[in-house]
């Protein structure tokens, strides 16, 4: 008898582990499916090629304005770009997470990192080439971490960007801020910043950055409307970014359900 209730014990505790774990593994899964339009959007249209070709020929000509017009000014020139979904394109990492029903994690990041298999957004390589035969330096300032620097610098040079350095490739330092302004501070301390590209407004200045909401973001947009175009270039990125978490008011404790509620809540209709 005893032997009996013995086994069915350790039999309950079985079939307890497995729910449990397959509770847990249900739990863990991130409902994803809304970004499959952006990511298809990305790696599918000719609409999105065509305007990376268009803000690196907008690039170009502003550069050459500046190389015609300041030939006397001899402080050095530089232009600063971020890395992601400004000159590489990570949405395989991006569409593995939806095919993986997972959400973005750190851990998975750096491996897709430093596999260093990201290709070179369409014009990005010979802008930046062109700017780096014409004397300029190119800084690469990413919030990339220090756990990934190796595969991104590699990742870099493979597809074929200029001068990738430790001078040049400049990583998130700080853990406690993902701001971007102290770097850009000490560029421009030592070079004359002819131009600043990303596909984030935090990319651009600190005045984006402390834009947290939805409105803030759309006002400092319209103050500095004179500087894109002009300073400020802007590459198109419809996956993930700082205007999601402004949806979410900047929350990143919230579930998948209550992030839902808040898009269709910001959703505007007639």
């Amino acid at each position: 008898m005893k032997l009996i209730l013995r086994q069915t014990t350790i039999s309950l505790l079985v079939l307890f582990s497995i729910s449990s774990s397959a509770l847990t593994v249900v739990a863990q899964k991130a409902e994803n499916e809304y970004q499959v339009g952006a990511i298809l959007w990305t790696q599918s249209s000719g609409e999105k090629a065509a305007l990376s070709y268009q803000a690196f020929a907008l690039a170009r000509l502003t550069l050459d304005r500046d190389l015609r017009l300041n030939r006397r000014n001899r402080m050095k020139r530089a232009i600063i770009v971020d890395v992601d979904e400004t000159i590489l394109d990570n949405s395989r990492y991006q569409g593995m997470l939806v095919q993986t029903h997972r959400a973005y994690a750190s851990q998975t990041w750096t491996e897709w990192c430093n596999r260093a298999q990201a290709t070179a957004l369409p014009g990005a390589v010979e802008f930046l080439q062109y700017v780096n035969s014409r004397g300029v330096r190119v800084f690469y300032v990413t919030n990339r971490k220090d756990v990934e620097k190796e595969g991104t610098a590699r990742n870099l040079k493979q597809v074929g960007f200029p001068n990738v350095t430790d001078e040049t490739l400049l990583i998130r330092t700080d853990k406690n801020s993902s701001s971007k302004e102290p770097r850009r501070r000490a560029i421009s301390a030592k070079y004359r910043v002819l131009l600043l590209m990303g596909d984030n407004l935090n990319d651009f200045s600190d005045v984006f950055e402390n834009s947290k909401t939805i409105d803030a973001r759309m006002s400092a947009v319209e103050r500095d409307k004179a500087k894109f175009g002009t300073r400020f270039i802007v590459l198109p990125n419809p996956m993930y970014g700082n205007w999601e978490d402004a949806i979410y008011d900047n929350n990143p404790q919230l579930s998948d359900k209550e992030k839902n509620e808040k898009r269709k809540a910001a959703l505007k209709g007639y």
